[in-house]
């Protein structure tokens, strides 16, 4: 699972699939499992604004339908604007802080700290992070041991 560019390829693929008519900036979303499956996912945006879907939380729902989210090893991201059919955009996109909350549940769940690879929309540029580096002292699962 060293090899990054593959699943920043299906990310960026995902974001061509992306319902964005507003913001016009696509984002997908790819997840590979501890098995080595993979899901994707876009963003679907909305005229009510708030009830849009980000990329990540559609990734991350299909992964819980495919494979479970105690089963993801690694998140990709990309996002841009889509030129001549093809994703395009210079700035490395990172999850906002709704979805690294959900990727940590997601962490949390897998015993695993996930990596999380940013991608510019061109797929020329990347940065990797681990989901504690993105969320320091997150809360999640692992929190509420002491519940009653």
């Amino acid at each position: 699972m060293s090899d990054t560019l593959p699943l920043v390829q299906r990310a960026r693929e995902a974001a061509l699939k992306a319902y964005a008519p507003y913001s016009r900036f696509s984002v997908g979303c790819a997840i590979e499992s501890v098995d080595g499956g993979i899901v994707t996912g876009a963003n679907m945006e909305n005229a009510c604004y708030r009830l849009g879907v980000c990329g990540e939380i559609a990734a991350l729902t299909a992964a819980q339908a495919a494979f479970g989210l105690n089963k993801v090893a690694r998140i990709a991201v990309a996002g841009g604007h889509v030129a001549d059919g093809a994703l395009a955009g210079a700035a490395v996109v990172t999850s906002c802080g709704g979805c690294r909350q959900s990727i940590l549940e997601a962490a949390q769940l897998a015993g695993i700290d996930v990596e999380v690879i940013s991608s510019n929309g061109d797929g020329t540029e990347t940065r990797v992070d681990r989901i504690s580096a993105l969320i320091p002292h997150g809360f999640g699962p692992a929190n509420l041991k002491d519940a009653g």
